[in-house]
């Protein structure tokens, strides 16, 4: 029996049709979500984005810039990208120091306002790197805090060495908001120093595979097959990981250093479900909390006096740790079973 040419070819030619729309859509997804903002070097127009979020930084970031108490750093990564980042010491910290990681297509400048909360309240040194891809760091692509772990482990090095204390220790504490706490938790899962004592995430997502799929649903009101499927694979040959492969909650399961968790309970870009469910993998030394009110990435400019203290009470607990916890940190790192 005879297969009709014209039926056939037809059938070739739709699938042909939607292999080409498919590929031409995932391109367009990558390049959509993972290009870098074309202005983001400049610094000074994202001081502005951060006044209008947070009026009363202006006195504070005049009065710092006016004593040149904020200063540049350049490093230069293994692949030879040059990564930016500022800091400002504290003579108080005594090694104890923050380093503060910003959000999706914003930069170091956006989150000042964090910076003073643990610079004038909690006597901390503070470090705010920008990512890769952000600021004033190179790079063509956003990494979505995947590959960005990598880069804070080496400014906690960094910072080691700029705020080290006259006894040369350092107690430091990585806190992140949006895909800087997705960053966070990445960097949380890895085999981290000493120096490292504990993370905050706030307003992280579980996965780039569940916040992608979500805009993708509310946006373009688009199902995940096959276009979250097709720019996976091509993120992977692209960038080094898929969609899946970034996310903070599968390296909840490896984390044992302390986690503090913080989410808006009005937050729908990153749903609040998300915390809940990082908070519940997550088994060991771990807080939660939800504020009242507060949109993504909102909770300290809701609620500033019980933010700071909900952070103060945690780093009383977890950065004045001793030295004997060395061992154990690097025993486990060393025994677990590779992801």
């Amino acid at each position: 029996m005879k297969i009709k040419k014209k039926p056939l070819l037809s059938i070739v030619a739709v699938l042909a049709v939607v292999t080409v729309i498919t590929i031409g859509g995932s391109f367009y997804m990558l390049s959509y979500s993972l290009t870098p903002d074309p202005n983001r070097r400049d610094i000074d127009s994202a001081m502005q984005v951060m006044f209008k979020r947070a009026p009363f930084m202006k006195a504070w970031t005049d009065s710092v810039k006016a004593n040149g108490l904020l200063r540049d750093t350049f490093i230069t990564r293994y692949d030879g990208r040059r990564l930016h980042a500022v800091y400002m010491r504290n003579e108080n910290a005594h090694g104890r120091t923050a380093i503060i990681v910003h959000g999706y297509k914003d930069c170091h400048a956006t989150f000042l306002y964090l910076g003073r909360m643990y610079h004038k309240y909690l006597n901390c040194n503070i470090l705010l790197p920008d990512l890769h891809a952000h600021g004033l760091s190179d790079g063509e692509s956003i990494q979505m805090g995947w590959k960005d772990r990598e880069d804070i482990l080496d400014w906690a090095n960094v910072a080691d060495k700029i705020f080290r204390d006259e006894k040369k220790q350092s107690a430091i504490v990585i806190h992140g908001v949006s895909m800087g706490a997705a960053a966070t938790m990445c960097t949380a899962g890895e085999r981290s120093p000493i120096t490292i004592r504990c993370f905050i995430e706030d307003s992280g997502y579980t996965s780039v595979w569940d916040e992608f799929s979500k805009e993708l649903r509310e946006q373009f009101s688009l199902p995940e097959f096959p276009l979250m499927y097709s720019a996976s694979v091509i993120c992977k040959l692209k960038n080094g990981w898929s969609f899946g492969e970034a996310s903070p909650l599968k390296l909840m399961r490896w984390s044992i250093d302390p986690i503090l968790f913080i989410h808006g309970d009005k937050d729908t870009f990153v749903p609040t479900w998300m915390a809940h469910k990082l908070y519940e993998t997550k088994t060991y030394s771990k807080q939660l909390w939800i504020a009242p009110g507060s949109e993504h990435a909102r909770a300290y400019l809701d609620h500033p006096e019980e933010y700071t203290q909900k952070v103060k009470d945690f780093l009383d607990m977890h950065m004045l740790q001793p030295d004997l916890y060395s061992p154990m940190h690097d025993l486990y790192h060393n025994m677990r079973i590779p992801r």
